[in-house]
């Protein structure tokens, strides 16, 4: 098994085959380009978007003006090995506009823009913060826009569906941490398009209620905190990850956690994030091959017990 400082080679594009999700009813279905990522489909849509992305937080958070290096490398190997799905916030301080500025030097137009409205002040400060944000990121339209940990989710959402109808966003979706019983119900209610919950290994509290919620609802799933906020791999310090996880070509305790989200059939996509390309390699391999079965996810959990 390769460690987590292992740098993964970048992964080419190949053959398409088209892989048939039946684990259960309703599993996401999949599309496999062989050797680089696998897609997942957007439940109320049915458009494929890679099953690994790339969160921002703190990692894209450094001076716009200053060394980018690293966010370029960083990105260049996220999009080299299939990954489009970029996810930001206005919390995040300097990300939005470092996403913006890297991709400014990467030609590329497959991307996956998502961000957020994080603001109490308002109706119209949440269209002036959202309108910054879509400058920011230099989103011709911005994908995915989502109310952050619900702050102000009415009189947000209002503002979203709005500009979903005149096709400045393409789709909706809130963002919460705690109140999962208010995403269920805002699930069932308020037709969103995605949820952004987190979900990992060590934090299984979302497949109760929310996750066979959102398979219910056709809602897409967001993942935050994959690797539970990075905490997972000083669990597994010193540990070579286990032998049988190559049974679903698994090399590395990152590939091992990210697979562990991807084995549920409601999520559509886990956004780790990370400051080193050869991290964000690794990252993207757990989205090649198979993911586990969702059987095989109580036996990946009894390795850390």
């Amino acid at each position: 098994m390769q460690t987590r400082r292992e740098a993964m080679g970048v992964l080419g594009a190949g053959a398409v085959g088209v892989v048939a999700g039946a684990a259960r009813a309703g599993r996401v279905q999949e599309e496999e380009v062989a050797g680089a990522c696998r897609r997942r489909r957007i439940p109320g849509t049915g458009e494929l978007v890679p099953c690994i992305g790339m969160g921002t937080y703190r990692t894209f958070d450094v001076d716009p003006d200053g060394d980018m290096t690293a966010q370029v490398e960083v990105m260049k190997t996220f999009l080299a090995a299939g990954g489009s799905v970029i996810d930001s916030s206005p919390m995040y301080r300097r990300s939005e506009e470092v996403v913006g500025r890297v991709l400014g030097t990467i030609e590329r137009t497959d991307l996956f823009y998502a961000t957020k409205v994080w603001t109490e002040d308002g109706k119209e400060a949440g269209k002036s913060q959202m309108n910054a944000s879509i400058d920011q990121m230099g989103a011709p339209v911005m994908d995915l826009m989502q109310v952050h940990n619900l702050v102000l989710w009415q009189t947000h959402l209002e503002t979203m569906r709005e500009w979903k109808a005149a096709g400045r966003i393409r789709y909706i979706g809130i963002t919460e941490m705690r109140d999962f019983e208010l995403v269920e119900r805002l699930m069932k209610e308020e037709e969103l398009d995605f949820v952004q919950v987190p979900y990992s290994i060590d934090d299984r509290r979302v497949e109760e209620r929310v996750l066979p919620t959102a398979a219910d609802t056709g809602t897409a799933v967001l993942v935050m905190r994959p690797f539970g906020a990075g905490k997972l791999f000083g669990r597994v310090a010193g540990r070579e990850a286990p032998e049988w996880a190559v049974e679903f070509d698994c090399h590395s305790w990152a590939q091992f956690f990210l697979k562990f989200v991807l084995a549920h059939p409601a999520v559509t996509c886990p956004i780790p994030a990370t400051s080193k390309a050869s991290h964000m390699a690794d990252n993207m391999r757990a989205g090649v091959g198979p993911a586990p079965s969702v059987g095989m996810q109580d036996r990946m959990a009894g390795v850390l017990a």
